[in-house]
């Protein structure tokens, strides 16, 4: 029984590191088919009003499609705390999560959120993730700086539950449209707030409960 306990943390942190790979491999599909730039595939395709009559539009895009991938694959590293045979691996995982989200992915994030699909609920609740995304990371960031690296975990692993919103709303986007059916403006205000909600009141239960 002893045996069985001791195997279910690395056991659960398997299926994570494998979970992760899959969804990581997905997305990584998805920014692919950005390159090289193209304003005619996939999800530009019903943005070309935005393409059209805002010539900043594909750049803020790009920058969030083309960063987004890397802060998965650095956060991800940094909140597994190994440095895996390298110095000081898991700090600059950090730092260049940090970076990226602080200067590049949340900003692009919010400016492309007043341009979202599914009207005002979709507007609203996509720049509400991008500041939350942007004020969580710089909360680490300066937890960090201050040495109090218990509070530093809590606001990274806040930080990105609210990356993983990338995954998780297509995740959901997959379940509604294949068990409801409804009108695709509808999914993206459904997915708008599931992308992210049930994240961050995941993790705050897990801090509170002190899991983390």
């Amino acid at each position: 029984m002893l045996t069985t306990k001791k195997h279910i943390p690395l056991l659960l942190k398997t299926l994570l590191i494998i979970g992760f790979g899959y969804f990581f491999w997905l997305m990584l599909k998805i920014t692919l088919e950005y390159i090289p730039f193209n304003p005619n595939v996939s999800f530009l395709m019903i943005k070309q009003t935005e393409v059209q009559d805002r010539p900043e539009y594909l750049s803020f895009f790009y920058t969030h499609v083309y960063t987004s991938i890397f802060v998965l694959l650095s956060g991800f590293l940094a909140i597994l705390r190994k440095d895996f045979g390298f110095k000081n691996f898991h700090k600059n995982m950090g730092k260049i999560y940090i970076f990226l989200i602080l200067i590049l992915a949340a900003p692009s994030g919010i400016y492309m959120g007043f341009f979202a699909n599914g009207g005002f609920l979709s507007k609203i609740s996509f720049v509400i993730l991008g500041t939350l995304w942007w004020f969580t990371t710089y909360k680490a960031y300066q937890a960090a700086r201050q040495k109090r690296f218990k509070e530093h975990k809590q606001w990274m692993w806040r930080s990105f539950v609210l990356s993983l919103s990338a995954l998780t709303l297509r995740i959901w986007k997959v379940i509604i449209v294949y068990l409801f059916h409804p009108n695709p403006m509808d999914v993206y205000q459904i997915i708008a707030w599931l992308g992210w909600i049930p994240n961050i009141l995941l993790i705050e239960y897990l801090i509170t409960k002190k899991q983390i």
